[in-house]
């Protein structure tokens, strides 16, 4: 955790913390020596450099002023109130320009200071404009954070117009005090002396802690302990996130801490959350300051919320650390394993040589260099494994140890100050963890086998026989039901080889049944070993097994998975397919469109066995124009009102009446429309192959169409003046309202 209380300029621990728009920290003495200033005479900077409001006016110390300027220069970064500069109006000028008014702004560096803070660069005054006297004009000033170098001006309070983070403040107090207790408690593990002198140094390697004598005189930076790694003696359990006692400590530090004021009234407290600047303000910022017409919240709720979601992306990072810890140990094993396997197949080898020594002597050589070479191999496959983790599991666990103290204070606004940044970090961090980064990547097996058996003219084609075993046909695959699974109309399956399973496999069969009983068609061929099956019937039960094949053969059948599909279908408009005037929000299931022309837009579902009913909400309804409903082919021509070429059959409707159409062909014209706040309903029964309308639960007209076979999509067309809601995974409507009479 120590790195995550480090200032990234000094480099030590932070001192008076204070958070920069860009949510880093970094020390107010740091921030002193990086602040750029520039005198009024050469404040003409590119627009892009000011932040919107009046340039902040300094004391700049001119070429060739006394020393009185240069401290002047300092001590405006502190001020609380400077005297405004005769350039002020031009600064107003610029700041129109400003790319936002979070004080940020995009520059392009020509030069660099020696602290590695890039310095703004300079353009040429505009015309007209008065050169200030030397060493009087005031300075704007401006500040580049050390970690993403994004540039941040100060207003007339200078430096301390940023927000103290006295939550990282305490943290740092804490984590000291508890250091300094560690470091007095650590004793020498070799000292003669009675007691023993405190610890200077842990070896990381020997797992030993040194006094300063005894390192010199037991484990000399030479010779075999050059390469070790030596560390300062480690937390005890009272230190900072050592354990429960170093947690108590900082309630304790919390309850006595003055509550914080408001940066802008001293006289008030924090009391609410400003959403908009995600900031905590108190009552006077509400009613007079600039956030009267932002939204906000109560601070308490707010620091809640985001004390839940830090703890929620904590969860993930603390599981992969936790596999972390258990792949070491298993790294580490194998480790053992292929020193143990290498020494054997060593031993094995050269008794194999020694029979035949005065005709294999040179071949030995070479055999055994392929083992060692091999062997090497392994060691720094795993070796590189180890450190690489190690690396990962040490800066995770870092940033828990640094997350959990946070948590643990009782400061709604400090915490609420860093916890978005936190939040982000975390997750980040669990992205590290990618699959197959806990898997090794060699095994501690050596496929090296020596065939003793061939004539003496054959020993100088002496080679490692690469398979233990002889090759045959794959075994049986395993199902791994836990993985198996159903949405709507699609399985997912996904299976493994047995362990200890040592004959090759080069892929895998996926078989599936028709839905019926009837027979096994092949549906994969792969190596995957997951497997995803979309367009299958709905409420339907199908049969799946697998196989594995390689090169001698395809293995026999894995147990047959009964999988069973959704009873009804649940679906969305289809963004892939919907014609680019169709706009759709509230997660793809409300529509409308950018046209006064028709467009078609398609559900993600596909029909062609079974009962399947939906709705759809009118909400908004203007003009009169006459929306279509109704199932197409995935092939619809969507330019046009849906139902006029053969591909689709649909209802249109206007606010008095309806028409079934199909290739154009409009029939069977019904009283009844729609308006705002109707609902359409859309019967499509393939089991006799028919489809109808309703219209608010009441049937319009007779079933529209008859002897439909196929593959068909839910399908809607309208333009701007409509805007409609679809409704999915409704039940079938057992029983409907008479149907209305066609007036022809």
């Amino acid at each position: 955790m120590e790195e995550e209380l480090k200032c990234p300029v000094c480099g030590s621990l932070f001192r008076e913390p204070i958070i920069l728009p860009c949510s880093h920290n970094v020390c107010l003495p740091c921030a002193r020596t990086i602040a750029v200033q520039t005198p009024e005479s050469e404040q003409h900077l590119p627009p892009l450099l000011h932040s919107r409001g009046p340039a902040p006016p300094a004391a700049a110390a001119a070429p060739g002023a006394g020393p009185g300027a240069a401290a002047g220069s300092a001590a405006c970064l502190d001020s609380e109130s400077a005297a405004g500069g005769g350039g002020g109006d031009h600064a107003d000028k610029l700041s129109l320009h400003s790319e936002t008014d979070s004080g940020y702004g995009s520059y392009t560096p020509s030069l660099k200071s020696p602290n590695g803070v890039r310095v703004l660069p300079l353009v040429p005054a505009p015309p007209g404009a008065a050169a200030a006297p030397r060493g009087a004009g005031p300075a704007s000033s401006s500040l580049t954070c050390p970690q993403c170098h994004r540039s941040a001006s100060l207003d007339q309070r200078g430096l301390r117009g940023f927000q103290r983070n006295r939550l990282l403040e305490a943290i740092v107090q804490r984590y000291q005090q508890g250091r300094a207790a560690a470091a007095a408690a650590a004793k020498c593990q070799l000292c003669d002396r009675s007691p023993p002198e405190p610890a200077a140094v842990l070896c990381e390697q020997c797992e030993v802690l040194y006094c300063a004598a005894c390192q010199l005189r037991c484990h000399p930076a030479r010779g075999p302990f050059a390469k070790h790694r030596l560390a300062p003696p480690p937390a005890h359990p009272g230190a900072p996130g050592g354990g429960a006692d170093g947690g108590g400590g900082g309630k304790g530090a919390g309850g006595g801490r003055k509550l914080p004021t408001c940066a802008e009234h001293d006289l008030e407290n924090y009391s609410m959350y400003c959403v908009s600047c995600r900031s905590p303000v108190c009552y006077q910022c509400l009613e007079e300051g600039k956030h009267s017409k932002h939204d906000v919240k109560a601070l308490g709720a707010m620091w809640k919320q985001h004390k839940a979601q830090l703890s929620q992306a904590l969860n993930g990072v603390s599981d992969k650390a936790k596999e972390a810890k258990e792949f070491l140990v298993q790294l580490k094993n194998l480790l053992q394993q292929i020193q143990e396997n290498g020494l054997d197949y060593e031993a094995c080898l050269v008794a194999q040589c020694d029979a035949l020594v005065d005709a294999l002597t040179r071949q030995k050589a070479k055999l055994l260099t392929k083992v060692t070479k091999e062997r090497e191999h392994k060691l720094k496959v795993v070796w590189d494994q180890i450190n690489h983790c190690t690396l990962k599991l040490r800066q995770s666990t870092g940033l828990m140890e640094y997350c959990l103290e946070v948590i643990k204070e009782n400061d709604p606004s400090g915490f609420l100050q860093i916890s978005d940044a936190l939040i982000k970090r975390v997750q980040v961090s669990q992205e590290q963890w990618v699959k197959g980064a806990l898997e090794p990547k060699v095994s501690a097996e050596f496929d090296l086998t020596l065939d003793s058996e061939p004539l003496l003219q054959s020993i100088h084609q002496l080679d490692f026989i690469q398979m233990k075993f002889p090759v045959s046909v794959p075994p049986v695959p395993l199902l791994q039901l836990e993985k198996c699974c159903t949405r709507n109309n699609s399985v997912t399956l996904a299976w493994r080889m047995p362990p200890l399973s040592h004959n090759p496999v080069e892929g895998y069969i996926l078989e599936l049944d028709d839905g019926d009983g009837g027979q096994f068609r092949e549906v994969y061929v792969g190596k995957e070993t997951l497997c995803t099956i979309d367009g299958l019937h709905f409420n339907s039960t199908y049969n799946a097994r697998v196989k594995a094949f390689n090169s001698s053969g395809v293995g026999p059948y894995s147990k047959t998975v009964i999988l069973q599909t959704s009873d009804v279908a649940w679906f969305t408009f289809d963004p892939s397919s919907a014609h680019r005037d169709i706009v759709l929000s509230n997660d793809n299931q409300t529509a409308t469109c950018n046209s006064y022309d028709d467009r078609v837009v398609l559900g993600t579902a596909a029909f062609s066995k079974g009962v399947h009913y939906w709705e759809l909400h009118v909400d908004r309804y203007d003009n009169h124009p006459d929306p279509a409903f109704g199932i197409a082919r995935i092939n619809v021509v969507k330019d046009m009102m849906l139902g006029k070429d053969d591909k689709a059959w649909a209802m249109y409707v206007d606010n008095n009446r309806s028409w079934f159409m199909h290739c154009n062909s409009h029939t069977n014209r019904t009283e009844g429309g729609v308006s705002k706040g109707a609902t359409v309903g859309v019967l499509l029964d393939l089991n006799k192959h028919n489809l109808t309308f309703y219209i608010n639960g009441q049937q319009q007209g007779p079933p529209a169409f008859e002897n439909i076979e196929g593959v068909f999509m839910p399908a809607l067309s309208l333009n701007r003046n409509v805007q409609v809601t679809l409704h999915t995974g409704l039940e079938v409507p057992q029983s409907v309202k008479q149907p209305k009479v066609p007036n022809n």
